[in-house]
């Protein structure tokens, strides 16, 4: 558990006295506020607020505990703008990507961040990390799947990526001139687990099942893994690498407007000019 970003829940309720002003002052909606507060009252072992008709009383423990939850909030907050003020020093641009944005987008990126005179760091990783690292100030700009949880921190618009969908090339879907999705039933859907990005994840499957596909779903970490599980005949997936000769893979241009990877850049304080070059090179490759 985030336990600062939970503690931050916390120290807002208590401030406004209300669900509703405290999720308006982080930004965010009120439901997952009550979530995050209730699985910070699990995770402490008591109850820190009583949740009335007219708003938010703290309890006991929740007005005993509350002033060193305000000191870890601000003590964070600190820390993040001290490692901010250092990165900025030396000169340093940290940024991550979504596993799923293809080598070539990743590239372009760190040279458009070259560009902008910085020292480039690089992380490749999930959503559900990359959303944490910016928020933990460790990354200063990440480009992240959409949708996605991301309460707390700054979201560019929603760009969409070209994404194809990849099939064994022995298929009849792969054989055909006019490929549809009910083509794929008896292959299994490859793709990286949900725990990478739920809301991601659940979007991708409740459209294939829009489409009359209610497939088996496997996991895989990344385009290697997804590549050699098509080949082997079993599989089908989607990828932003654009179509190359593989053997035993061949890449279908199925509903592209649909299909595409919708992502979005993330910033941190003081990160504008970083988050501007990344939008570039992602609004050039966009679907239109």
């Amino acid at each position: 558990m985030d336990l600062i970003r939970h503690l931050r829940f916390f120290v807002a309720v208590a401030d406004e006295r209300h669900f509703g002003r405290a999720a308006a002052a982080l930004e965010m909606t009120q439901p997952p506020l009550s979530q995050g507060l209730r699985r910070l009252e699990r995770h402490l072992g008591v109850d820190l607020v009583h949740r009335t008709r007219q708003g938010a009383v703290l309890t006991p423990a929740g007005a005993h505990l509350l002033p060193r939850a305000r000191l870890l909030v601000d003590d964070a907050a600190r820390l993040v703008a001290e490692s901010q003020r250092l990165a900025e020093a030396r000169g340093t641009v940290h940024w991550g990507a979504t596993a799923a944005l293809p080598d070539r987008l990743v590239t372009a990126c760190v040279a458009e961040l070259r560009a902008t005179g910085a020292t480039v760091s690089t992380v490749v990783d999930t959503t559900v990390d990359l959303v944490a690292r910016v928020r933990e100030g460790l990354c200063d700009v990440a480009v992240i799947d959409h949708p996605a949880l991301t309460d707390g921190v700054r979201a560019g618009p929603v760009v969409k990526v070209p994404r194809w969908l990849v099939v064994p090339s022995d298929h009849r879907a792969a054989l055909t001139e006019r490929s549809t999705f009910p083509m794929l039933a008896g292959l299994a859907f490859a793709h990286p687990p949900r725990s990478a990005n739920p809301p991601a994840h659940d979007t991708v499957v409740d459209l294939l099942r829009e489409r009359g596909l209610d497939a088996r779903i496997v996991t895989v970490r990344d385009d290697r893994a997804l590549f050699a599980a098509v080949a082997a005949g079993g599989a089908f997936g989607l990828t932003t690498a654009p179509p190359t000769p593989t053997p035993g893979v061949r890449w279908l241009r199925l509903a592209p407007q649909a299909l595409a990877l919708r992502v979005r850049v993330l910033r941190g304080p003081g990160a504008d000019t970083a988050a501007a070059a990344v939008d570039r090179v992602l609004f050039k490759e966009r679907v239109r």
